[in-house]
């Protein structure tokens, strides 16, 4: 079946931490333009969210805790080079 066949190699869901901490961090989220910010990850459109932030908010100072300079991206169906070009403008 379709399903089946569909999840069989990498998925869609990316992480990476910022130089600079994570006021930088935050400050990507917010220039990027093709990445929408949102939380609820894993649709057909891109999105990027700061998980320190956003979902991970209440496991501050757990064991869940996440660094304070990840971002975490959802890779949607638009165009490749968009999304990179998008990248690219966002951690300058």
């Amino acid at each position: 079946d379709v399903a089946g066949r569909q999840m069989r190699r990498f998925g869609g869901m990316v992480s990476f931490r910022v130089a600079g901490g994570e006021e930088a961090a935050v400050e990507v989220c917010n220039r990027a333009r093709v990445f929408t910010l949102g939380e609820s990850l894993g649709g057909v459109e891109s999105l990027i969210e700061h998980p320190g932030r956003m979902t991970h908010a209440s496991a501050a100072g757990s064991p869940l805790e996440v660094p304070g300079d990840l971002v975490r991206l959802s890779v949607g169906i638009e165009n490749v080079d968009d999304l990179l070009a998008d990248l690219d403008q966002a951690l300058r």
